[in-house]
């Protein structure tokens, strides 16, 4: 079902508060990890939205998801959606892992570009 503007534009507040109180707690407790946005279509919410959790480089996101740090960022998202008060469709599967130094080699740094391929 899809939301209302204003129900939308409400939860994107949420969800910007909730998920920025887990990227500080993960700038804290994981090095390498920088910060972390998401996307979402709320055309066809909850099952499009996605957490990317950003690196500073692939040496430190490939280190931190050896050690199983992304268990821990996944429960971080898990809290900030609970928070939210969002039911994802499928839990774990719209949270993904990146870093800047692939950003930079593979889309010159741009973002926006990265993001909205997916």
């Amino acid at each position: 079902m899809a939301l209302s503007k204003r129900e939308a534009d409400r939860l994107e507040r949420t969800l910007v508060a909730t998920l920025t109180d887990a990227c500080e707690t993960a700038k804290a407790e994981i090095p390498g990890f920088e910060w972390l946005t998401h996307t979402v279509n709320y055309a066809a919410f909850p099952a499009s939205l996605r957490v990317i959790w950003v690196f500073d480089t692939q040496a430190n996101k490939d280190r931190a998801l050896a050690n199983g740090q992304d268990v821990r960022m996944r429960e971080l998202t898990a809290t900030a959606l609970h928070d939210a008060g969002v039911t994802p469709g499928q839990p774990g599967r719209g949270v993904h892992f990146d870093c800047e130094e692939d950003c930079r080699l593979k889309h010159g740094g741009d973002w926006r570009l990265r993001l909205a391929r997916g």
